[in-house]
């Protein structure tokens, strides 16, 4: 089943509420348009049935016009050559084809009202078709706009993750040579390293451990607030 039942639907309706509602208002676009344009279609097709309808009276009106005035030269020959009664039963056919000529008349008038109307639905569904298009063509460039606007945002996350990950990376390497350092300077020593040795050690070690903690509560503050922004 359609979502218009008939044009009067079409022209009367608000394609913007109708999205509102809708679950998928790109679905419901295509639809709406798909629909008016076989409408359209339909329309064009009646108004070239109605018009060639009214060639058809037209062409008939002619030759009942023509007939009429036929029976009038008739009926006036008649009285030329005295002879009232035949001038009278051409004047009868000519009255006769005079009805006639008043029913084709009425049938014509009555064509070029029909025409009219559907010219002016095939304009009233046109403009309807027109804005329908123009809703989707924003719709379709504001999707393509908030999918782009999202990529952007997601590499800017995803580079600042991996610059986190990448400063922890440093430190990390600059701990390992510190530890190194120390390494080295107790090789070859079978004594335990002086008071100063191990007071200067524990300080070195305090100090990579704060930086440790501050680069661990940076990389936690970054990963909690990306998913926020994201949304």
């Amino acid at each position: 089943m359609g979502i218009f039942s008939r044009m009067t639907d079409i022209i009367n309706s608000n394609i913007s509420s109708l999205l509102d509602q809708a679950e998928d208002p790109e679905k419901m676009i295509r639809l709406i348009i798909q629909e008016m344009e076989d409408t359209l279609v339909e329309v064009r097709s009646s108004s070239a049935r109605v018009l060639a309808d009214r060639k058809a009276a037209a062409r008939r009106m002619e030759q009942v016009r023509a007939e009429a005035d036929s029976w009038e030269a008739k009926a006036k020959l008649a009285i030329d050559k005295g002879r009232e009664d035949l001038a009278r039963a051409a004047l009868q056919e000519k009255r006769a084809i005079e009805e006639e000529l008043t029913v084709v008349e009425a049938e014509l008038t009555a064509t070029d009202e029909h025409v009219a109307q559907l010219n002016e639905e095939v304009s009233q569904l046109q403009q309807k078709l027109t804005d329908a298009k123009s809703k989707q063509k924003a719709m379709l460039m504001r999707t393509k706009t908030v999918e782009s606007r999202i990529k952007v945002k997601r590499q800017i996350h995803r580079e600042a993750l991996d610059n986190a990950f990448e400063r922890f990376d440093q430190f990390d390497r600059r701990m390992d040579n510190l530890e190194s350092q120390l390494e080295v300077m107790d090789m070859g020593r079978e004594v335990h390293p002086d008071l100063a040795a191990e007071i200067s050690a524990l300080e070195e070690d305090d100090r990579i451990n704060e930086e440790l903690a501050r680069l661990k509560a940076e990389m936690k503050g970054t990963a909690e607030t990306a998913p926020g922004e994201q949304q």
